[in-house]
């Protein structure tokens, strides 16, 4: 059996006086798609945060791939991990295809040369988010779901071992939160990666991601598969409102609803 791609022990982080996570012990595999849920201010971004690299926790370790995240340095760390933040930075002048490009930047640096192989990565990663007649278009002038589509492209093109998305689908309509869902299912498989999601809704998280990963109060309150979650016990615990359950009338898959 293959170990984890990734291991975080004991992580505890506070901002000042205030404990924000505390005991995360978590273990993530290649291969499968693993759902972030929770309350707002349950610890879900920080959590991403830290498993980035973007802060440093309090105390606790994290492995990545048998070995310690801190000691990675920076460009390899980067062909392993992929972060898309919840808030993007702004791209002004900058077209679609050169902000897909930099996420080629791990591979060659600053003075490398960009290559064909680079090129062909930008052009597959805009074409799986189906960007290609948006390519050459200023990412300023795209509406808000265009936008998150051209960040998940450069992550694409980053071509890392894993995925870190904050709330991925949180500026887009429905027909392209399924379509970004399914494409980061589709890519896990695929390429055997390691992806983390953060969800606001449970039943986009049961749909497509093979763990759920249910945090409270900076604590991982339940952890499983779908079925193990979407429960209204669990969702009760988890939500702090009573919701009803049923199965799916095709795919029998268990779905939720507010009561």
């Amino acid at each position: 059996m293959s170990p984890p791609f990734l291991t975080m022990s004991q992580i505890q982080y506070d901002a000042g006086k205030r404990r924000i996570l505390s005991g995360i012990d978590l273990t993530l595999d290649a291969g499968r798609i693993y759902g972030l849920v929770g309350q707002n201010g349950s610890g879900k971004s920080t959590l991403l945060k830290i498993v980035a690299r973007q802060i440093e926790p309090t105390s606790g370790t994290i492995e990545v791939q048998g070995q310690a995240a801190s000691s990675w340095r920076g460009r390899a760390f980067a062909r392993q991990v992929a972060y898309m933040p919840q808030f993007t930075s702004t791209t002004d002048g900058m077209t679609v295809r050169e902000l897909v490009a930099l996420g080629r930047f791990p591979w060659h640096g600053t003075l490398g040369r960009f290559t064909r192989a680079d090129r062909d990565m930008v052009d597959e990663a805009i074409r799986r988010t189906e960007l290609e007649k948006f390519a050459d278009r200023l990412v300023a002038n795209m509406s808000g779901g265009e936008r998150q589509r051209a960040w998940i492209a450069m992550m694409l093109a980053q071509n890392a071992r894993c995925l870190l998305l904050d709330e991925p689908t949180s500026a887009l309509d429905l027909a392209h939160q399924a379509g970004v869902l399914s494409l980061l299912r589709e890519l896990c498989h695929e390429r055997d990666l390691t992806i983390v999601v953060v969800l606001h809704d449970i039943n986009l998280a049961a749909r497509y991601c093979d763990e759920i990963v249910a945090l409270d109060g900076g604590a991982i309150l339940a952890r499983g598969t779908p079925r193990d979650i979407v429960r209204a016990d669990v969702l009760k615990s988890v939500f702090g409102v009573e919701m009803g359950v049923f199965p799916h009338p095709v795919s029998h898959e268990p779905v939720s609803y507010l009561l």
